[in-house]
């Protein structure tokens, strides 16, 4: 039986944005500036430079262009995979047995697997513009190395991965596509840098996290002539590139009147919920329309629902600029179980400073639940989803289920940022039955929270 909406929604290759969108720009209470560690003053564009592309700073600082031209090297790249579909999760409604409709922006189709390709493309092009040799960079599950070697390959520049050590080890498969593409992979902490072995000493058998790989990339850039560093969320300048994911959204869903009524998204750093929401954030901000927007992280690295609103360092090694962020403290390590994603830390400058402000809320759910609802997902919708995903596939699964109660039938839209087929090890510990959920005791978080540096405000 024909249906008013398709499964999947395509746009045509004419319509991938032109522009990335500047949510800041809309913004009345701007996000905080980056803070020089040794001055605690406002990081200028000169300092910026000697860690970041002289382009990357002037996106990073920028809190009032709300437009950027997306230059047309980068659109070519893009047309390899966008415009990415938006897919109306029939199969699903009908298991759960939902008044609610349910849809997925799904960031999948390309070879690395995930939405981080959008932003690895944009910073290798400037990389190369500026005439640099290469660039540095941390990863944690690996979908943001393995999309930056991608990029590297394509513009022609050395790529340097530190990958957090635990994933190293339980994603093999991962490593070695990041190595196809040419990029040099190394397991953090180590041994390479000042940094890592510091770290090695004060945390002996330490399996790693977000914030000591970005301590050692940052050094090995900073360290080498002709190399900068990139980083895959977090920062300003990448939310902006995930714009593009928004923005086909929206353009999608007007063309059949569909507007949401809750907008979901898994948030580690933010690079994907910030992308997601941008078009949507923008018209509430602006007074335009409102939407219930939720971010979900996990309850074993619960930055948003149980950090603090701080300036903080954004790496472990304590060398990075400070952030005023939701943040567990630069020095938390997720527990070893922890097997779904989402491991920093802190969260995006620019979300938390619309959380605090009220414009979005946050859930944070256990990875087993998580796990759980991923199975459900791919069986009824023949995707592998990536454990991030998986977060906001919860979260959207318990929103249907809510509508079944109520008999409301809502528009929910959620990110689905990639696929699941190099995260098989996850898979294999929740399907054997040994994967357990891990929160850490107020008394954990007290510890990494006792250590943020002395800021004012």
């Amino acid at each position: 039986m024909a249906r008013e909406i398709p499964y999947k929604i395509y746009l045509d290759e004419s319509e991938i944005p032109t522009q990335w969108y500047n949510l800041r720009a809309d913004m009345k209470n701007k996000p905080a500036p980056l803070l020089n560690p040794g001055t605690g003053k406002p990081l200028t564009a000169e300092e910026m430079s000697g860690i970041f592309c002289e382009e990357l700073v002037k996106q990073e600082l920028d809190n009032d262009t709300a437009y950027f031209d997306i230059p047309e090297e980068i659109r070519e790249y893009y047309k390899t995979y966008r415009p990415s579909p938006v897919v109306r999760a029939y199969n699903l409604e009908k298991i759960l047995d939902t008044p609610a409709h349910i849809y997925y922006k799904f960031e999948g189709n390309n070879t690395s697997g995930s939405h981080k390709l959008n932003s690895a493309i944009a910073q290798a092009y400037y990389a190369k513009k500026q005439g640099l040799k290469g660039v540095t960079t941390e990863t944690g599950a690996g979908q943001w190395g393995t999309a930056l070697s991608m990029a590297c390959a394509y513009f022609g520049l050395d790529c340097k991965v530190y990958m957090v050590k635990v994933s190293y080890e339980q994603k093999p498969f991962r490593r070695e596509v990041m190595r196809t593409y040419g990029a040099d992979v190394t397991p953090s902490p180590s041994d390479k840098t000042s940094v890592g072995r510091k770290i090695l000493a004060e945390f002996p058998g330490t399996t790693g996290s977000l914030g000591c790989a970005i301590s050692e990339a940052v050094e090995d850039a900073v360290s080498h002539e002709g190399y900068r560093y990139v980083l895959g969320s977090v920062l300003n300048q990448v939310l902006l590139h995930q714009s593009v994911i928004g923005l086909e959204t929206k353009t999608a869903l007007d063309k059949y009147g569909v507007k949401p009524d809750i907008i979901i998204g898994c948030a580690g750093g933010g690079s994907n919920l910030g992308g997601l929401i941008s078009a949507y954030m923008g018209q509430k901000l602006r007074g335009e329309a409102d939407y219930r927007i939720i971010a979900v992280e996990p309850a074993s690295c619960p930055s948003f629902t149980r950090g603090k609103f701080a300036y903080d360092f954004c790496d472990t090694g304590m060398i990075c600029p400070l952030a005023k962020m939701y943040t567990l403290g630069s020095s938390f390590i997720p527990s070893a179980n922890h097997a779904g994603g989402l491991r920093f830390h802190g969260m995006s400058t620019i979300l938390s400073q619309l959380y605090h402000d009220g414009y979005m809320e946050a859930v944070a759910v256990e990875q087993t639940e998580v796990f759980k609802a991923a199975e459900q997902f791919a069986r009824a919708e023949g995707i592998l989803p990536a454990p991030e995903s998986s977060h906001a596939i919860r979260a959207a699964m318990d929103e249907a289920l809510k509508c079944k109660e109520t008999g409301e039938a809502k528009n929910i839209v959620f990110g689905l940022t990639g696929t699941g087929y190099f995260d098989l090890k996850a898979y294999e510990q929740f399907n054997n039955g040994t994967m357990t959920d891990y929160i850490p005791t107020d008394e954990d978080l007290a510890a990494g929270l006792s250590r943020l540096p002395e800021v004012a405000g």
